[in-house]
């Protein structure tokens, strides 16, 4: 395991779409274990694969429960109720702004050994999912900022 370079929020690849993941092998165990630690590392919460440069559909969430490890993840519920999220990013530079996001979601997508995995979340943690997964599309907070 080992810390990455999170890459500045300036960066045009944060625009670019990641692509899905095919291969569930040693690769991309390393991929999520250092995702994990730099996460750890700069304080944060969430981290799309991006963030460290890697256009994958990979995102970790450090959760009062643990570590949530979702490959080519999806939001398969959200509820109508929103609420107001002051949000921020782990990338060098970024600003911090109020979003509108749905109160809980669900997600489906596969664990580290391809199986398929449901999350489903409320208020903080609805938040950073739907931010993560904006992340795997080229979706930026501030295009979403009130």
């Amino acid at each position: 395991m080992a810390l990455r370079r999170v890459t500045n929020w300036n960066d045009p690849i944060f625009r670019k779409r990641s692509r899905e993941v095919e291969s569930f092998d040693e690769r991309l165990w390393v991929l999520l274990d250092d995702m994990c630690d730099t996460l750890k590392h700069v304080n944060g919460y969430g981290c799309a694969a991006v963030h460290i440069g890697i256009l994958r559909r990979v995102i970790v969430i450090l959760d009062k429960s643990g570590v949530i490890e979702l490959i080519n993840p999806i939001i398969t519920e959200e509820s109508v109720q929103t609420q107001r999220v002051k949000e921020g990013s782990i990338a060098p530079d970024s600003p911090q702004g109020t979003v509108t996001r749905p109160k809980s979601v669900t997600v489906s997508g596969l664990d580290r050994n391809g199986e398929p995995i449901i999350v489903s979340g409320t208020d903080f943690l609805a938040a950073t999912l739907c931010h993560e997964i904006d992340h795997l599309d080229g979706v930026l907070f501030t295009d979403k900022m009130e």
